[in-house]
């Protein structure tokens, strides 16, 4: 296997276009895996640790631009109330040493449908940033999951950054796993409020083929907030709304028998934890949670 150590991106992404079969590498957390149980051996790894253009976040009026390579506990150290969702979702990666070292970037080139960061990224509506020699584009989060661990990355493309709206409303992430830490998720869910546009957003992980949108659910529980005037007035929501809420998500669902949970059990737990993230967020709401600076 060749191991190659570009040092900036415009070698890094000469490399790729000569060597698609080359697989990059930043914080390892996920491909050493794959290499340690000799699940994959690639003809090369692209190693990007050194490439300061992936290092770091920028803000831009109400758009935050994060690097590839930025590490989880930057995340949640750095950018918890801008992006509440996300940085929720980057405290359950791991363990801090895995923190340290995984990022945004690494989660989106393995596009596992377990990956913690999928679900925010949904929700946010979030773009994904990718780079070759031919240019740069970007690909709206729900156009970038293609399949179980695969996406709309060209085969020479690198991730590069991520583009996320700072968030205006309460964000929730949730997920149920067989232990608090250093585990892959059974199933998990992110959820958006958005006061300017007063819509729902709700998206599922670990419980499709790809991470994916609940769109029915965010219809049904966006229809149903304009029809009471809740963004005006927040009277609560009936257990009823809330109930049909979490069923709708759950239906959006489509799980597999695995070690690590039952696909029953899967759309049972999607349908808890979008009625707890929509209660949450609703609650914040209501008691004037309404912004994130």
């Amino acid at each position: 296997m060749d191991f190659l150590q570009p040092r900036e991106l415009a070698e890094a992404l000469a490399i790729r276009a000569q060597r698609p079969d080359a697989v990059a590498i930043r914080g390892g957390t996920d491909v050493m895996v794959e290499l340690n149980f000799d699940r994959g051996r690639p003809g090369a790894l692209l190693d990007l640790g050194g490439l300061d253009e992936l290092d770091g976040w920028d803000a831009d009026g109400g758009t935050i631009r994060i690097g590839a390579g930025l590490p989880y506990r930057r995340i949640v150290d750095e950018l918890g109330t801008r992006l509440p969702a996300l940085a929720m979702a980057s405290r359950t990666v791991g363990s801090p040493q895995i923190r340290n070292r995984g990022t945004v970037g690494g989660n989106l080139g393995s596009a596992s449908p377990a990956g913690d960061a999928h679900p925010p990224l949904l929700v946010c509506d979030a773009e994904i940033e990718v780079a070759s020699v031919r240019g740069t584009r970007r690909i709206p989060a729900t156009r970038f999951y293609q399949g179980v661990k695969r996406s709309a990355l060209a085969a020479d493309e690198l991730i590069v950054a991520v583009h996320l709206p700072v968030a205006t409303g309460p964000q929730q992430f949730a997920k149920v796993g067989t232990r608090n830490a250093m585990v892959i998720a059974v199933c998990s869910l992110a959820l958006a409020l958005d006061p300017g546009t007063e819509r729902v957003r709700v998206a599922l992980g670990s419980a499709a083929p790809t991470p994916r949108r609940c769109t029915a659910a965010e219809q049904f529980l966006t229809a149903e907030l304009a029809d009471r005037r809740w963004w005006t007035l927040g009277a609560p929501v009936p257990d009823a709304v809330v109930r049909r809420f979490g069923e709708l998500a759950a239906a959006a669902a489509a799980p597999i028998d695995d070690v690590r949970g039952t696909a029953d059990y899967r759309r049972r737990a999607i349908a808890v934890l979008a009625r707890r993230t929509a209660a949450w967020s609703l609650r914040e709401y209501r008691q004037g949670g309404r912004t994130c600076a």
